[in-house]
């Protein structure tokens, strides 16, 4: 009884370190799919006076290109919702990935201006698939640790656009172009994807939750159109749904349109000492 006890005792503090460093292993897969994902989605901005004139548009035609993915976003947000509720989270993540390594690649191949906007509103398929990352997340942590990994996470937002400047107006004129960078980020989201798809395991619903501790067995929970349509009854999410819904308009004037105002009606350029690179 002596030996085994002293055999067996070791093991598990080893197993809960060993499942430590596997959540923070995720969150670091997490924070590169958000980084690189907005980074991906945020450098087309900085890019609008290189694209414009590439495909000789206005501003109005800009206009639709990042409303398209706007739109197909918004679409399919409620679609990936439904199928986070029914589905492996980690699989489905791996398959947004897909579609973002994909339909970037596609877009910057495209010849024309029409088929552009068709491959760029494509890349609003996989902006919507974050409330999956973020349910995966609730299961690896608990409520003690839950609100720090998520500032964490969202941290990779803000870091994001900034590096899509960089790969906008410094990396695209060295390596040749907007097209290069498009390549680039795509390749990323492919790599990702492989990442996901073999790296993250998925974890039973509610499996942090300190009320399910200790239980063997947790029922599996799906969508129910009934809690859905119960949403919609409480008055104070309607006036939260509208908060920001008008909350969006100033920001994607900013994300999308700030760049091409300064250089267009402004008369501000690529810094003196970007130059030499410039296609």
């Amino acid at each position: 009884m002596i030996e085994e006890h002293v055999l067996t005792e070791p093991a598990e503090p080893k197993l809960k370190q060993r499942a430590s460093r596997y959540r923070w292993f995720v969150i670091v897969v997490f924070f590169l799919f958000m980084l690189l994902h907005q980074t991906d989605r945020l450098m087309i901005g900085p890019m609008q006076d290189t694209i414009e004139k590439q495909f000789s548009i206005n501003d109005q035609q800009w206009g639709f290109i990042n409303s398209g993915a706007l739109l197909v976003g918004t679409v399919l947000y409620p679609i990936w919702g439904y199928l986070y509720d029914r589905y492996a989270r980690a699989k489905l993540l791996a398959l947004a990935s897909l579609i973002w390594g994909a339909t970037t690649w596609i877009s910057a191949i495209a010849p024309t201006y029409r088929s552009f906007l068709v491959t760029r509103a494509s890349t609003g398929i996989d902006d919507s698939a974050y409330p999956g990352l973020y349910s995966l997340v609730a299961d690896y942590f608990g409520p003690n640790l839950r609100g720090k990994i998520y500032g964490l996470l969202q941290l990779a937002q803000p870091l994001g656009y900034l590096i899509g400047m960089i790969m906008a107006l410094i990396i695209a004129p060295m390596i040749g172009g907007w097209r290069q960078a498009f390549y680039i980020t795509g390749s990323l989201g492919l790599i990702v994807a492989v990442l996901i798809y073999f790296g993250v395991k998925e974890m039973p619903r509610g499996k942090a939750e300190p009320e399910f501790e200790g239980m063997e067995e947790i029922g599996q929970f799906h969508f129910s159109w009934q809690e859905a349509r119960d949403i919609f009854k409480k008055k104070t999410m309607w006036f939260i749904f509208l908060q920001g819904f008008a909350g969006v308009f100033p920001w994607n004037v900013i994300t999308f349109f700030f760049f091409g105002y300064l250089m267009t009606d402004r008369g501000y350029d690529i810094m003196p000492c970007w130059q030499p690179w410039r296609p």
